[in-house]
């Protein structure tokens, strides 16, 4: 038996669910490792601290703790940027299409429970507290992902 579908004319291989659905699980169980104590504000704060000071010996505490913020801030975006990206290769599944708003929608749903249920775990940490403002951060991630993938297929046409 072949794994080539020869329904169109590209001639793809044809890979099972769990090849598209993968990576967006491993990241989706990254995410929630990353929403332990162990990456907690205190705890990445004394490890970039010890970089940033060793690159900048003259750099205070108080000069750090905007850095160390904003690293924070564009990790939460960055991680559910990614994960949009993910669930919608996993949505696509190897289609020859490449865009469907309610592959995009479906995406953004995801991302926003997700996000949402994630600063709610985040309570029940010792070291962490949840944040509204962190899911909002964590949505807007998904979202402009999703849309610069949008203008990038738009303007190659496909």
């Amino acid at each position: 038996m072949s794994n080539i579908d020869y329904s169109n004319s590209r001639l793809r291989p044809r890979h099972s669910a769990f090849f598209y659905w993968s990576p967006a699980i491993l990241w989706f169980v990254a995410i929630s490792f990353f929403s332990t104590d162990n990456f907690s504000g205190e705890n990445t704060g004394s490890i970039l601290w010890d970089i940033f000071h060793g690159i900048f010996p003259n750099l205070t505490q108080e000069q750090f703790q905007p850095i160390h913020f904003l690293i924070r801030k564009t990790a939460h975006f960055t991680e559910y940027g990614i994960f949009a990206m993910l669930l919608l290769r996993g949505f696509r599944s190897g289609a020859i299409t490449r865009w469907r708003w309610s592959w995009a929608g479906s995406c953004v749903l995801i991302v926003a429970a997700y996000a949402l249920l994630d600063e709610y775990h985040q309570t029940f940490t010792r070291m962490r507290s949840g944040s509204i403002y962190d899911s909002l951060i964590d949505i807007s991630g998904g979202v402009t992902a999703l849309s610069l993938l949008w203008f990038v297929r738009r303007e190659r046409g496909s």
